[in-house]
């Protein structure tokens, strides 16, 4: 295969967010340690080693964390810290490949095949990567290394916290072959459960389906199955994503009905968007509204308008219009969130492009 000439690494920083608040205030080491949420509201952002201990996830309800372990204690994110962490991780990365594709603030695919610096092994190139990550910002990375994204991507989660794991090509089928089907790459929770309905527990269950019965079964993600059980993955790494939204929102410490106090709140949540966007230098037409209820029942509403959200004036003139709809609020109002989407392409200057043979 082509793709067996690839080296890909992915890094997956550990407890990333956690581990940033614990390294900024040492009385937190060593403690089961949540950001997001509090102990009676809000939803666990991300969870230290020590937290998951107890059974403590992220996306769990800060109550239900709670109950896991008592003595846990919630930080307030801060997400401006994170990125700027994250941008001095990625900074190293750039050391090596230019051929970067971020997946979040915490883990990236590189594809080293052709590396600016570093042993042509990836799998040194990925340990050196690690060590700068440790030795620059006091944080801990696990790597994995193989041909394809796919492996690369459930090795790095295989010896975890401070780990490193390779898969060679010649390695791969067996590996994937053992594998359970809940751990793949693209695989959610709820495709795992019809697999294992229909028996399908380990790659190599997998294996036993012919191409056009798993994309009956499962539409065009068939066709992945079918090609990643066999070791198959051509997706090259992209060095540049297109961001489609960008927005903001926020639980709140109780529960709101008037539209005063709302219309209070929303704004907060409009400044921090606006200044989002102000930093990325982006603007859109599209803006989204979501309202979560005390029950935990959600909508959305949305508005196009036929020109970009250019103020923060404007965004607080439709935002509040699409909430204002609502009224009267015969459930409390819990959470509010402001998206702006529908960006204008952006200009591009034609670049010459220069190629080190």
């Amino acid at each position: 295969m082509e793709t067996s000439q690839r080296k890909i690494i992915h890094i997956d920083m550990d407890a990333f967010y956690a581990s940033v608040e614990q390294r900024d205030d040492p009385d937190l080491k060593g403690k089961p340690v949540v950001v997001g949420g509090d102990s009676t509201r809000g939803v666990v952002a991300a969870a230290s080693y020590e937290a998951r201990r107890y059974g403590v996830r992220s996306a769990m309800s800060s109550v239900l964390a709670k109950r896991k372990c008592p003595d846990l204690i919630f930080v307030r994110g801060n997400f401006d810290k994170y990125k700027a962490v994250s941008q001095q991780i990625r900074d190293i990365f750039f050391e090596y490949t230019d051929l970067v594709e971020p997946l979040s603030l915490d883990e990236a695919f590189l594809d080293v095949t052709f590396a600016k610096k570093g042993k042509p092994s990836a799998t040194l190139i990925a340990r050196e990567i690690k060590k700068r990550i440790k030795e620059e910002t006091n944080l801990t990375a696990s790597a994995g290394v193989s041909y394809c994204k796919f492996l690369a991507k459930i090795a790095s989660d295989e010896n975890k916290p401070d780990g490193i794991f390779v898969i060679t090509p010649e390695e791969a089928v067996p590996f994937i072959e053992q594998l359970e089907v809940r751990k793949f790459f693209g695989v959610g929770k709820v495709t795992a459960e019809k697999m294992n309905n229909q028996g399908i527990y380990f790659g190599a269950d997998l294996k036993q389906f012919e191409l056009q019965e798993l994309i009956r079964q499962f539409g065009k993600s068939g066709a992945y199955y079918y090609h990643i059980v066999r070791g198959i993955d051509e997706r090259p790494v992209v060095a540049t994503r297109e961001r489609k939204s960008l927005g903001a929102e926020r639980t709140f410490g109780h529960d709101y009905y008037l539209l005063r106090d709302l219309e209070e709140q929303l704004e907060k949540i409009e400044t921090e968007v606006w200044n989002r966007l102000q930093r990325a230098n982006m603007r859109g037409r599209t803006l989204t509204l979501k309202v979560k209820f005390a029950d935990f029942e959600q909508i959305t509403r949305s508005k196009t308008l036929d020109k970009n959200i250019d103020s923060l004036t404007l965004l607080h003139q439709h935002a509040f219009q699409l909430l204002k709809q609502e009224e009267p609020f015969i459930k409390a109002v819990r959470l509010l969130g402001v998206t702006i989407s529908n960006f204008e392409e952006p200009k591009r200057e034609a670049v010459q492009l220069t190629i080190n043979f």
